[in-house]
């Protein structure tokens, strides 16, 4: 597998689907797995410019409180009203590592992705991640929670007012499904998560 370092190619270094230094590499390893979730922010499918990859020294969590998602839902005979959707997250974790997949963006589309994830953080990964190709030569980002996010999602769920939308649980799962081998495994050694999954009317902040 490809290290995120520097490494020639004689056929040319894999910086982008056209080789562009403009464009950027992200890490998904939650909802942007899916082609379906990461065409609808980006307008275009993202084809062949996905390749499976790991970051070593992090590890999958459900810790992200939406800043914009609320909803409402029913859960063991009880009614919640405008109550936080939370999502998947990623932390430093020195002994595991977090699979997903890379794929390249344009200015426009990072942008668009930075606005769809607004309450994480982008960093960089870069000498952290192994994608499975011969060879790679990118800068790698990938979206943290912010700690506004994090603190989020921990009141809310202390007060029994977040959840995880069973239509977001199983794009991911089927998502990683479609990667084969080992990663559906993989991603189901997630920390299971500690508020309810169900089904929710959204009506978003903004």
């Amino acid at each position: 597998a490809g290290r995120g370092s520097p490494r020639r190619n004689d056929q040319g270094m894999l910086r982008g689907r056209q080789g562009s230094r403009s464009r950027t590499w992200l890490f998904g390893y939650g909802s942007l797995v899916s082609p379906i979730s990461l065409a609808a922010t980006i307008g275009r499918d993202p084809g062949n410019g996905v390749h499976i990859a790991h970051v070593a020294g992090f590890g999958r969590r459900w810790n992200y409180g939406s800043k914009v998602l609320r909803g409402d839902w029913v859960h063991e005979g009880r009614k919640v009203v405008g109550g936080l959707v939370v999502s998947l997250g990623i932390a430093a974790a020195k002994d595991e590592a977090c699979n997903g997949v890379v794929f390249d963006v344009n200015d426009d589309e990072l942008a668009a992705l930075d606005w769809r994830e607004r309450d994480y953080e982008r960093i960089d990964v870069t000498a952290s991640t192994n994608v499975d190709v011969d060879r790679f030569d990118g800068q790698v980002q990938l979206y943290v929670p912010r700690p506004s996010a994090i603190e989020r999602y921990e009141r809310a769920r202390d007060e029994g007012c977040a959840a995880i939308r069973q239509s977001y649980w199983t794009l991911v799962e089927e998502a990683f499904a479609s990667l084969g081998g080992h990663h559906s495994e993989w991603y189901a050694r997630t920390p299971a998560p500690d508020i309810p999954i169900t089904d929710i009317r959204l009506h978003p902040l903004d």
